[in-house]
């Protein structure tokens, strides 16, 4: 059994900044890629950011310079600082990770957190 959970999120003023985390627990053999994505309701998840197990990392275009992810990988936890925020995003935003389990070693298998609410007033 492996559990993701986000904390961090929070409502704060155009400008300001949140850091968000995500603490992956539970039977894990390895945690691979881990990640950051967000929603609306109503609107599909997009992608955020992703760092690999060796620290490459992807961002989406829109927050680019803005958003910073990172990994400390012997507490299997993720990171996303976000500075200069806008309205546009305030969202749900979900931790995402592939894992190996001690049950299942050889399938890597997507998890996702419950979610956290971040809200950027206009």
């Amino acid at each position: 059994q492996v559990q993701l959970v986000e904390s961090g999120g929070g409502s704060v003023q155009i400008g300001g900044s949140l850091r968000l985390s995500c603490v992956a627990s539970g039977s894990i053999y390895n945690v691979n890629t881990m990640g950051w994505y967000r929603q609306t309701p109503g609107k599909q998840r997009e992608f955020v950011a992703t760092i690999t197990g060796t620290g490459y990392i992807n961002y989406a275009d829109s927050v680019k310079g803005r958003f910073t992810i990172s990994r400390d990988n012997a507490k299997n936890t993720v990171y996303l600082q976000m500075n200069g925020l806008k309205p546009e995003d305030t969202a749900v935003y979900y931790c995402n990770a592939g894992i190996l389990t001690t049950t299942r070693w050889l399938d890597e298998v997507d998890y996702w957190g419950q979610g956290t609410q971040v809200t950027v007033s206009s």
